[in-house]
């Protein structure tokens, strides 16, 4: 390999820390961060809780739920820095080496989910807006985003350097088309149709970044010390995914016409010029959140596999494309619904574990079962919340009931720790 090919695909240390030498600056990491949530799929989820709440009540429901995502990916990314981890081996110190392998197969899998559904997507938007093949554009979207994946994480700062000035710059002018046709009082008083309650729009919000927050080590692994970690996250959670989210809230109180919820065939119904840039925000915007999906379901499978990334993310590519192509994207609140019930009860356990009670903790054990049950009670939790009281978020009420059982587990354990120790200095 020659020495260009060197400099561009980079060591990617599946299954080691980063070291210290090959850490990156806030910069890039924070870039890898803002190309990721300032997408499209954002703008329809900031217009559903609009329409569905108003957007008054819509702004407050996106903001808690940055909030509660820039807390919740924020602690565990910093966690990540320290030791330099990626997600699997982050797990690995809470749920011990075997109970990590289904954690991170789980969440690893999910997000071969979500890139399948992105890349669905993609052939989906284009036939709707030009009466394209969703099947030839699907597996030209699917090829592309691998490519730029196996490139690796350099290529995830550099997609994310063009994307989100792209989508910012188009969104403005988005927005500002929409304003330009009505007021701001209609705006703010726009009250939507009363479809959502507060709690599922909060569930919603962090639901979308749900998986990929919880396997925040794997990019947060790349910072050179905990305070550029958390400002790397800051600029996704809540700057870059409010910014998509607010952008799809205010053309939909706009209400200019039935597209409006969507921005991608609002801005290619224009036609002409515009048109094309729809295009190109298309591929761009997807193959950016594609491309960060598919980064960590290879980081993860290859750490479990004991492989390297780039071949993993061949093979684990081109069953998200097939995915793809039989149509899985269209289950896309069916994906959204399961995140924020069985995935932040593991970022719970893992903030819990090492931020109070084995802060110096590291990869010893072979399963560790106290995470797990808590895990489970949280996920079981969200369940009751979703049948018998919807009108709550799922999402957060899971994250905290996992998180306090796995306090109550370990404080347990340290009595019962002290009491054995007391009986037997007073032998």
């Amino acid at each position: 390999m020659s020495k260009k090919d060197q400099a561009l695909l980079e060591e990617e240390y599946e299954s080691s820390p980063v070291p210290v030498h090959a850490r990156k600056g806030l910069l890039s990491v924070s870039l890898v961060w803002v190309g990721f949530p300032m997408i499209m799929t954002g703008t329809v989820t900031g217009a559903t809780i609009v329409s569905g709440l108003g957007f008054i009540k819509g702004m407050l429901a996106i903001l808690l739920g940055n909030l509660i995502l820039f807390a919740y990916v924020g602690i565990l990314g910093y966690l990540s820095t320290k030791k330099g981890y990626n997600f699997s081996m982050q797990a690995s110190i809470t749920f011990g080496k075997k109970g990590s392998i289904l954690v991170s197969g789980l969440l690893s899998t999910l997000v071969i989910g979500w890139f399948a559904v992105q890349t669905g997507l993609t052939g989906s938007s284009m036939h709707s807006a030009f009466g394209s093949s969703t099947f030839a554009i699907t597996l030209l979207a699917g090829i592309l985003y691998i490519l730029v994946t196996i490139i690796g994480v350099k290529a995830l700062t550099y997609i994310g350097a063009i994307s989100a000035p792209f989508f910012f710059i188009i969104g403005l002018w988005g927005v500002n088309d929409a304003i330009s046709r009505t007021d701001w009082t209609s705006i703010l008083q726009f009250n939507g149709s009363g479809a959502l309650s507060f709690g599922v729009a909060v569930t919603m919000v962090v639901a979308l970044f749900a998986d990929s927050g919880t396997m925040a080590a794997d990019f947060n692994r790349w910072s050179r010390n905990a305070k550029e970690s958390v400002w790397a996250t800051f600029t996704a959670f809540p700057v870059s995914n409010m910014i998509a989210m607010v952008f799809g809230g205010l053309i939909t109180a706009a209400a200019l016409s039935d597209t409006s919820s969507d921005f991608f065939q609002y801005i290619a119904s224009k036609g002409g010029a515009v048109s094309i840039l729809a295009v190109i925000l298309l591929f761009l915007n997807l193959g950016s959140v594609c491309s960060h999906c598919l980064y960590n379901a290879s980081v993860g499978w290859s750490n479990l596999l004991h492989k390297k990334m780039r071949k993993t993310a061949l093979v684990i590519g081109a069953i998200g494309t097939v995915l793809a192509l039989s149509g899985a994207w269209n289950h896309f609140i069916d994906w959204l619904s399961l995140l924020g019930i069985i995935v932040p009860p593991i970022g719970a356990v893992i903030i819990v574990d090492q931020i109070i009670y084995r802060k110096n903790a590291d990869i010893t054990d072979s399963m560790r079962t106290k995470p797990f049950v808590a895990w489970g009670l949280g996920a079981l939790g969200g369940l009751l919340v979703e049948f018998w009281a919807p009108y709550l978020s799922t999402a957060f009420i899971s994250l905290l009931t996992a998180g306090i059982f796995y306090w109550v587990f370990m404080m347990m354990e340290s009595r019962q720790t002290a009491e054995i120790e007391s009986r037997m200095s007073e032998g």
